[in-house]
């Protein structure tokens, strides 16, 4: 159904010494983008193979997660309910709306128990015995979402491959189809993430599999952005024709670039970068700041 990525240089980013590609996982479909096809594809699966007629998933009001799941489920003849980390009565964003066209049901959590009553409900779904709804945990999180992520296959030649860190579910996949002379490298998007460590190895398949996460590129936190990093994205669309968002793959590329200028890299090494893809948190910066 999708084609295969490409892998592309990075030119902005490349030195003498250590070349920088991206695997452009945001080129393999304009709506199911980059990471979100590879974590959903065995979740979609699993619900047909169970006779499941609905899926149903959770995620914020800018959530590429449920724009995407929206339409997979559509092109699977799946009825889909997102429950949305925000208030009844709010606006609709244009992502929600999106996965309204797409043929989703919306049901406002509220933001302040919305991790509490997602949980809850998560709970019940695993302790009950009708599956007709088909519930994926938020942003795909899971072995299965896991092990659709090992799929994505990144070139094995690499040196270091390195990628944004939400839920972790990509970067175990990653990490479970990497080979041991590849250091992975995971990019955390939130502020103060302490158990994502822990998170991630609960889908591993070596539990003591070595990977790094380096937690001081966040911008200050989930969906927070920065003037330097603003002035980023559009730098490497300007340079390199990259498409970026506020939320994950900016954060990769810039942490990318600081840590070349500080020789974090071993001479003479390669390094590939995950273009997860989505850029639907964009839509919450304001017009005429981002020159794409």
């Amino acid at each position: 159904m999708f084609p295969n990525p490409t892998i592309e240089n990075v030119p902005l980013l490349s030195t003498s010494e250590i070349k920088v590609d991206t695997l452009r996982l945001d080129q393999i479909h304009p709506i199911i983008s980059g990471n979100k096809w590879y974590k959903l594809r065995y979740y979609i699966q699993d619900a047909l193979d169970n006779n499941a007629t609905t899926m149903a998933s959770f995620g914020g009001p800018y959530s590429n997660h449920l724009v995407a799941l929206a339409f997979a489920s559509k092109l699977n003849g799946l009825n889909c309910i997102g429950y949305v980390r925000a208030n009844n009565g709010e606006p609709i964003t244009p992502t929600l709306q999106e996965a309204i066209d797409y043929g989703m049901e919306l049901v406002f959590l509220g933001r302040q128990n919305f991790q509490t009553l997602k949980n809850e409900m998560f709970d019940a779904y695993l302790k009950s015995e009708n599956k007709n709804i088909y519930y994926v945990d938020e942003g795909g999180y899971g072995k299965i979402g896991a092990k659709g992520a090992s799929t994505i296959n990144p070139n094995q030649r690499y040196d270091y491959i390195i990628c944004a860190v939400g839920t972790g579910t990509m970067i175990a996949g990653i990490i479970n189809a990497a080979r041991t002379n590849q250091t992975i490298i995971g990019i955390p998007v939130l502020k103060n993430e302490g158990s994502v460590e822990t998170e991630i190895r609960e889908l591993l398949i070596n539990k003591n599999a070595n990977f790094t996460l380096l937690h001081q590129f966040h911008q200050g936190g989930y969906a927070k952005t920065t003037k330097e990093q603003i002035n980023f994205m559009n730098l490497l669309w300007d340079h390199c024709n990259i498409p970026t968002d506020i939320v994950y793959t900016s954060k990769v590329f810039f942490a990318v670039n600081e840590l070349i200028k500080q020789n974090y890299f071993k001479s003479n090494s390669s390094i590939l970068v995950i273009h997860s893809g989505g850029l639907q948190g964009n839509r919450s910066v304001a017009k005429n700041i981002l020159n794409f």
